[in-house]
């Protein structure tokens, strides 16, 4: 208990208190005041929450990171699946291919973002390489493809990481496993197949649990790459809304009631995900 304390102090303090506070001003009208003033937060109810889901740039938000999710969490699924057995198998510059593919995930994302500006922008790289077949909008300035390039470049970024998860999975399958398979007559393929994903199956629940959060907490990249959300909300995530309401229009109790549905959202469909794959 003893040795336990300080941690359970750092999730009072870093996430039940805030938690606690959010729900709180969800159901107060609650704006920022000057330090030291006091200031009246009635109780309104749901008012907040009947605000939050009437709202049509929420709807798109949210629509916005489904699309991203529906990209993002399949493809980061199974290409670190798919790399990490790779890896696995890998005897020569073993080390280097991981910190490799690990690198992208320590990295800044102000300074990756850079790079993908670079590639990705009206006159970038990518452009020119495609020619008269380049989209037009561009890429991060056209609607259709914003949010889809957002989470093509959020999977690179965090493959490293679970690419590991799967290592370390990987570690724990019996070699007897394989051998037998060989034995029968099952291809590589079916070997994958039939031993190596069954196998891993926690650990892709896992993958999968972390890759919705990862959506559910998208800001940073949009943010970023489309300079807050554009074009006309089409990148825009859920945060980011929150931030645009909390913070730059001052209304934190709107904010507040869009984390705490966003929070329910994001428990729900990682248990339905977990459930799901378990079954499997």
């Amino acid at each position: 208990m003893i040795l336990a304390a300080p941690y359970a102090v750092y999730i009072a303090v870093i996430f039940a208190y805030p938690l606690g506070f959010a729900i709180w001003m969800s159901f107060h009208d609650y704006f920022f005041a000057a330090p030291g003033a006091v200031v009246d937060t009635p109780f309104v109810g749901l008012a907040n929450y009947k605000a939050v889901l009437s709202d049509p740039g929420v709807h798109k938000a949210f629509w916005n990171i489904l699309v991203f999710l529906v990209i993002n969490v399949p493809l980061t699924t199974a290409l670190a699946l798919v790399l990490a057995n790779a890896l696995n198998r890998v005897v020569h510059a073993r080390t280097f291919l991981r910190i490799a593919f690990y690198v992208p995930y320590v990295t800044a994302s102000v300074a990756v973002v850079g790079v993908w500006l670079f590639l990705f922008n009206s006159g970038g790289l990518v452009n020119k390489v495609l020619g008269p077949l380049a989209p037009d909008p561009s890429w991060l300035v056209n609607e259709h493809l914003a949010m889809p390039v957002i989470a093509v470049f959020v999977t690179w970024k965090q493959l490293g990481f679970f690419i590991l998860l799967y290592l370390a999975a990987l570690q724990n399958v019996p070699k007897e496993l394989y051998e037998a398979a060989s034995v029968d007559g099952a291809s590589a393929w079916q070997r994958f197949w039939s031993v190596t994903v069954p196998a891993v199956r926690p650990a892709t629940a896992l993958v999968v649990i972390l890759a919705l959060i990862t959506g559910g907490n998208l800001f940073t990249e949009p943010y970023l790459l489309t300079g807050g959300g554009g074009p006309d909300g089409a990148s825009a995530s859920p945060v980011l809304v929150m931030y645009q309401r909390g913070l730059q229009q001052g209304e934190p109790d709107f904010a507040a009631a869009l984390g705490v549905l966003l929070v329910i959202g994001v428990l729900l469909v990682s248990y339905i995900s977990r459930r799901f794959i378990e079954r499997g």
